[in-house]
């Protein structure tokens, strides 16, 4: 039944080399995330729930440079099978000016509207204050990401991970220092609580922005040129978002969709309650995807590449390899989610948060429902981003992640929340249906074999100077 599995020692052992430093930097990520959670959550519930609405626009954000690194993956990964490094800087070229407006346009927001910005996602009145003066601090810090999300993905579109791992594990110790410092009050600084926090993220995204562009002037490995990097052309901008302009909408519905769930909560009955489990589940959940969003981009990298190479005659039984691979993932990891939910996280990381009983009880239910889920969403999220977009059928991938949530998810857990009051738990209800959804429409696409596609065919002649 599982004979597809069966690839040779050599094929796991690129699986790891690809996903291991992947792994590690979403570990730094999320652990800089949980980080955060923890220091700001010594402040109380209000603050943590404050900086989970505030961060609500910097998800989507983060998201729609997400969008950008999948999207030029498509292209890149293939242009890297064919080692065709002018191609590889026009695409990174692009991706740097769509990344960099979308940062603007938002930096601006959260700059000069904050206070309007944060009354639009919750209507309670000791969070909007709090989380405004956050917002408007923070928001500038994504012009730097931007920038140095696109070129770090790339990279990791030409099999060099280590390079985003290594950034952001600096990024990581740098933010939670100065965290320790800014809020608290430490080694002679003022303590200033929540707006400390946004003053450690912003020199943490300065940082990084100074190491990835020292790195890309002296990188011997992939050189930066100049002339295609500013200069893209017309041709190759319409294959751009030919195959990245429907995952960037893709990233950015998905971000707004999911944002919407946090404006329900944020519009319940005990709001602060629920929206502090929120921020301390949501950081549960993204360590416990690390490894299957490392498959998801190990097995985007391996697809594109082997395609780009001309090698389809076993594309179908790695990528079968790969989903399962992520399902058995998804299986351990959630099992091991609902058991600690049930157990270790009551007697012992709850109270370190200074979470009540009723947020505490709360993030129990969430994290329950996310582990049950999670072999679905492990098994999704490498169909999706990995099989589907690294063989270059966008559009279906686009469709599968996207209308389930907003179709399906959004509707239901607006009116189980907002409509008839049911409570936090249908919320959760509604929001699951997600994963159901997309695993009904995804298994029968993938097994259609229409993804496997050449997105790079008469790009000499397209790419020309």
């Amino acid at each position: 039944m599982f004979s597809y599995m069966n690839r040779g020692r050599a094929f796991y052992h690129d699986v790891v080399l690809l996903a291991l430093p992947i792994l590690l930097q979403n570990l730094c990520t999320t652990l800089l995330g949980l980080v955060d959670t923890f220091m700001v959550g010594a402040l109380g519930e209000a603050p943590l729930a404050a900086v989970q609405v505030a961060n609500t626009p910097v998800f989507v954000i983060q998201l729609v440079i997400f969008g950008l690194q999948s999207g030029s993956s498509v292209l890149i990964s293939q242009f890297w099978g064919k080692k065709d490094i002018d191609a590889i800087n026009r695409v990174i070229g692009i991706g740097c000016y769509v990344a960099g407006a979308i940062a603007a346009l938002f930096a601006a927001i959260m700059c000069f509207f904050p206070t309007q910005l944060m009354g639009m996602l919750t209507d309670n009145p000791e969070l909007i204050p709090l989380a405004s003066d956050y917002a408007r601090i923070v928001g500038p810090s994504y012009l730097f990401n931007s920038i140095t999300g696109v070129y770090v993905g790339a990279h990791r579109s030409m099999e060099n991970p280590k390079l985003g791992m290594t950034v952001f594990a600096i990024s990581m110790g740098t933010n939670t220092f100065l965290n320790w410092v800014l809020i608290f009050g430490n080694l002679g600084a003022p303590a200033l609580g929540v707006e400390g926090a946004a003053i450690a993220t912003l020199l943490s995204r300065v940082l990084e922005f100074v190491i990835t562009m020292t790195y890309a002037c002296t990188n011997r490995r992939f050189r930066l040129k100049p002339a295609s990097l500013l200069r893209p052309g017309g041709v190759l901008l319409a294959k751009f978002f030919r195959y990245s302009g429907p995952v960037v909408l893709n990233e950015t519905l998905w971000g707004l969709g999911t944002s919407m769930h946090k404006v329900v909560m944020g519009h319940m009955e005990n709001s602060t309650e629920i929206l502090a489990a929120r921020a301390l589940a949501g950081n549960i959940e993204d360590l416990c995807t690390v490894a299957i969003f490392a498959v998801g981009g190990t097995t985007a990298i391996i697809i594109g590449r082997e395609i780009g190479a001309g090698q389809r005659e076993h594309i179908y039984e790695v990528a079968a390899t790969l989903d399962t691979l992520a399902t058995g993932c998804g299986l351990v990891i959630g099992t091991l989610l609902v058991t600690c939910a049930h157990t270790i996280f009551p007697m012992w990381v709850y109270p370190t948060f200074h979470l009540s009983q009723t947020a505490s009880d709360i993030t129990t239910m969430m994290l329950t429902m996310i582990g049950v889920c999670l072999p679905l969403r492990a098994f999704n999220s490498v169909n999706t981003v990995g099989v589907l977009r690294g063989g270059g059928d966008v559009r279906a991938a686009s469709l599968i992640d996207v209308c389930p949530l907003w179709l399906v998810a959004l509707p239901l857990s607006a009116v189980f929340g907002l409509v008839l009051k049911w409570g936090i738990f249908w919320v959760y209800v509604g929001v699951i249906m997600e994963q159901i959804t997309k695993f009904i429409v995804g298994v029968p696409r993938f097994r259609s074999r229409a993804w496997i596609n050449d997105v790079t065919q008469y790009q000499k002649e397209e790419v020309s100077p």
